[in-house]
């Protein structure tokens, strides 16, 4: 996901409003359990990466009974009372929609995150935990755009998960939940890490 600020109001908004503002708002927002979280824009590795793999998903899915999506569709989960923006999800069949909202799903089967400094944390744990609540939730990958890392997480069993980690750039990511291999070097094609070090020394 990109990143996130913590906003400057404390007051507890409801989902209806939350929406209202949505639609007005210059900038996308998390809604967490009353909590409206401004995010602000992702980096150039961030939005290259999740255009590779949506873009492999896209060509390796064709024709097959399955949608993917990428950064504008929001996901609502019911059971977390939470309103987020996916970088990148694939769908099993039709997408189901949140009271008839054409830009909101519920039935993710597979979860894409790009994974920046400031928010990886939180995509490993708060993030994941939220997901897990999703009946049609099957597998998660977190992908660093800083290095060559990326995560797999794929679901076995009722609260049983296994997990893969790939770091090599001549290996391929297979995924679980259908037949599809992407080259690790395809996911990180046009990236280039001397930014993110810079970034991080400017910072310094």
């Amino acid at each position: 996901m990109t990143v996130t600020i913590q906003a400057n109001e404390k007051r507890h908004y409801s989902p209806e409003e939350y929406l209202a503002r949505e639609e007005a708002a210059e900038y996308k927002s998390e809604y967490r359990d009353g909590e409206i979280i401004p995010m602000t824009g992702g980096t150039t590795n961030h939005n290259q990466i999740a255009g590779n793999i949506y873009i492999a998903l896209s060509i390796g899915l064709k024709g097959q009974n399955y949608r993917v999506f990428i950064g504008d569709v929001r996901l609502w989960i019911a059971k977390r009372r939470f309103y987020t923006y996916p970088d990148v999800m694939v769908i099993s069949g039709q997408p189901e929609y949140f009271n008839d909202r054409k830009d909101t799903i519920t039935n993710p089967q597979v979860i894409v995150e790009v994974l920046s400094k400031s928010t990886k944390a939180y995509d490993r744990s708060g993030k994941f935990d939220a997901y897990k609540t999703i009946s049609s939730f099957q597998e998660y990958i977190l992908i660093d755009e800083s290095k060559i890392q990326i995560e797999q997480y794929f679901k076995t069993a009722n609260k049983r998960w296994s997990y893969r980690e790939y770091d090599e750039e001549d290996t391929t990511l297979a995924f679980n939940s259908f037949q599809l291999e992407v080259p690790i070097s395809d996911i990180y094609e046009k990236v280039n890490f001397e930014e993110i070090e810079q970034e991080e020394e400017g910072g310094e």
